[in-house]
């Protein structure tokens, strides 16, 4: 009888470390998850919460697009609720394809860049022949698109 319940001892006292260590991981492993989460939401909360708009009017190429200096024009509106920066390293500008490297940004109406202002970037040496464009804007994940017809 002594031998039964010492082998169902050491059965019990082996179940209880394998049961601690698989809970030590597991611990281990959801507090790692929950700060990954965390980060996330953080980003996806400034995406949500970031909305722009482009105002220029793809109807007027020659207010967007200054074929002599090379330099595109983008008249750009934060309709988001959240104030932004108002500089070059905000914007991600690619057109047709090519990334815009040369911005410049300026607040039009206001001294930020918060909900409801505009600002204009202007893109130097983007060379667009006469036809079809598209320019696309991404501001922290919100990607608006611009399509026109220069001539």
């Amino acid at each position: 009888m002594a031998g039964v319940s010492s082998s169902t001892l050491i059965i019990f006292i082996a179940s209880i470390l394998v049961a601690a260590s698989v809970a030590g991981t597991m611990t281990n492993g959801v507090q790692r998850l929950s700060g990954a989460l965390g980060d996330r939401s953080v980003d996806v909360s400034r995406q949500i919460e970031t909305d722009v708009e482009i105002i220029s009017d793809p109807g007027s190429p020659e207010a967007v697009y200054d074929g002599a200096n090379n330099n595109l024009t983008l008249l750009v509106k934060n309709t988001g609720s959240e104030s932004l920066a108002a500089q070059p390293s905000t914007f991600d500008v690619i057109v047709d394809g090519q990334y815009a490297t040369e911005l410049s940004v300026e607040v039009v109406d206001g001294s930020s860049w918060g909900p409801g202002n505009v600002v204009r970037v202007n893109a130097t040496s983007v060379n667009l022949n006469s036809g079809d464009h598209r320019i696309v804007v991404i501001v922290n994940g919100d990607r608006e698109v611009l399509e026109l017809r220069t001539s």
